[in-house]
């Protein structure tokens, strides 16, 4: 079965939380690209230490690889089993 993007978008991305949400982290990846620390295009990802990503004070973030940021393991309902840094 396919991923239906529309419907996912409509249910979850459109919603203002989740909309607040991203554009944060957009900033969090400025941050860090300002700072130095990232290149467009290196395969890392910027962590945020704490797990909000409303929080973007530099000691909460983190560059780590795209693979080790968005492997954690989650609880049936998508929560962070263990958020460690």
């Amino acid at each position: 079965m396919a991923r239906d993007y529309k419907k996912e978008y409509a249910n979850y991305h459109s919603k203002p939380k989740q909309i607040k949400n991203r554009a944060m982290r957009n900033a969090a990846n400025r941050i860090a690209k300002r700072l130095g620390k990232i290149v467009k295009g290196d395969g890392n990802d910027v962590h945020h230490r704490d797990g909000n990503p409303k929080n973007n004070k530099t000691s909460n973030l983190k560059v780590k690889s795209a693979s080790k940021n968005r492997s954690y393991a989650r609880t049936k309902k998508a929560r962070k089993k263990n958020p460690k840094s």
